[in-house]
């Protein structure tokens, strides 16, 4: 399949982190582009006040005139969260038009470049838009799909000039759906392996052994960087010629070493195979985040750049919308917004914050984020939750699933430990707060729609 063979190209599902950047890329590449999502949302504003038309009714009349009338020069992208009722895919796929999930455009698109590939069931937003920042800051010409905003570049999508004959392309490697097995990279990082998305998998052995099929697809002469605490089991199909370097904060080939913490800024020495760097200085906080650095180190050395200008690239690093965001500091208070939405996440997230305030009160607001999710991690987010001084818990937010009888954010609530701990309707949650201030850092947590309380929050403690 070739994608110039297409003229008009249209998203199910357009507002999706994943999805999105894939409409700007087509969109910056000359074709016409159009999209379905469920949500306005300002990820979908963004790409309508970019000229792409996108409507939020599944309706079949909403299909432009231009696919109607042309369907063998359709291309159709579609996402694993429209459901299975959806009556424009319905239609669409009942006229026999070309449809791909979003994946296989992905794997199309990188399938002639240089790939660097950061998979992992956490770490990898973060991890690929490190890896983004530093080629882009030292020059070298890539294009780059992310899993959520840069701050640096204040979007998912970076698109090379065409300056090297070989396109290099950073790609956020998802593991959900299985996704990235269209991939075969030059370049693949493994963050993390940890049981997640049961309801696609059935347990964790079937996710370890598709992880496997992943690292077995890196092309002969690449390079594995693996997180050093993960099963040495990951690399059993690792194909001959491929050099596998494991790293972590604390050992393997590569790690961190000297760690001083000087207000939210983490400094460091990166020990590496390609060469130690010294005096690197991370302006995101966070252990894991400094380990995910190492990460994005390890393949700016392979691309040959420079360690002053690595140097330089992990200092102006400013991070990714959503992942430990400071969204307010002042009158003695400190607002962080994070998307942790499984136990190993928060349970990093929340080390961080006490390493940044040992002595502060921190209160959690938290959105679980599906049902299965939480049913299959109950007591995992309960024991990382009580890692605070308050937990405050909202409605489970479904996303794509229909309600699990028995589960709810009562049955969490009923695990967790901490001192204080509430339930509250997320429409009464910024009024609660402004009535609860008993609190020195505030973080609002989860993967849903919870990003849509960070702005009322933040007017509120400004007005404080």
């Amino acid at each position: 399949m070739r994608l110039e063979d297409y003229k008009y190209i249209y998203f199910l599902g357009i507002g999706g982190i994943g999805m999105s950047a894939i409409a700007r890329w087509f969109h910056a590449k000359g074709f016409p582009v159009w999209g379905y999502d469920r949500t306005r949302t300002p990820l979908t504003q963004a790409l309508e006040q970019e000229g792409i038309k996108v409507h939020y009714q599944d309706d079949v009349a909403n299909l432009p005139q231009e696919i109607q009338q042309d369907k063998d020069n359709t291309l159709v992208v579609l996402t694993p969260a429209i459901p299975a009722e959806h009556a424009e895919w319905n239609y669409l796929k009942g006229e026999g038009y070309t449809i791909k999930k979003r994946s296989e455009v992905l794997g199309i698109i990188t399938a002639n470049a240089y790939t660097i590939a950061v998979a992992g069931t956490h770490g990898k937003t973060t991890t690929s838009s490190m890896v983004t920042h530093l080629l882009h800051h030292a020059g070298v010409d890539a294009s780059a799909f992310l899993g959520g905003i840069a701050t640096n570049i204040n979007s998912n999508l970076l698109i090379s000039k065409g300056q090297r004959e070989q396109e290099v392309v950073v790609v956020e490697a998802d593991e959900y759906d299985r996704s990235f097995l269209t991939l075969f990279p030059d370049i693949a990082i493994v963050t993390s392996a940890d049981p997640d998305h049961l309801d696609i998998y059935g347990d964790g052995e079937e996710l370890i052994r598709t992880f496997q099929k992943f690292i077995s697809q890196i092309k002969p002469g690449g390079y594995l960087f693996i997180n050093s605490k993960l099963s040495t089991g990951l690399t059993a199909y690792v194909q001959a010629g491929v050099q596998v370097i494991n790293y972590s904060f604390e050992d393997g080939d590569a790690h961190i070493q000297g760690l001083n913490i000087e207000g939210r800024w983490f400094k460091f020495d990166a020990v590496s195979p390609f060469g130690n760097i010294g005096s690197l200085e991370l302006g995101v906080p966070g252990f894991h985040n400094a380990e995910n650095a190492l990460a994005a180190v390890l393949v700016a050395q392979v691309l040959q750049i420079e360690e002053q200008k690595i140097r330089s690239g992990v200092q102006s690093y400013s991070g990714v919308k959503r992942r430990f965001e400071f969204v307010y500091e002042g009158n003695g208070r400190v607002y962080i917004d994070d998307y942790a939405h499984h136990p190993k996440e928060i349970d990093a997230f929340m080390n961080s914050v006490r390493a940044l305030y040992p002595e502060k009160r921190i209160k959690v607001i938290f959105q679980p984020h599906l049902f299965t999710r939480t049913r299959d991690f109950a007591d995992g987010f309960a024991e990382s939750l009580s890692k605070a001084d308050e937990v405050v818990l909202l409605d489970i937010y479904p996303a794509r699933e229909k309600p699990i009888p028995g589960v709810t954010s009562e049955m969490l609530l009923e695990r967790i430990s901490c001192p204080a701990k509430s339930l509250i309707n997320k429409s009464e949650i910024v009024d609660n707060l402004a009535l609860n201030l008993d609190f020195d850092v505030l973080a609002t947590v989860g993967a849903g729609d919870i990003d849509t309380l960070v702005q009322p929050i933040k007017n509120i403690l400004e007005k404080v």
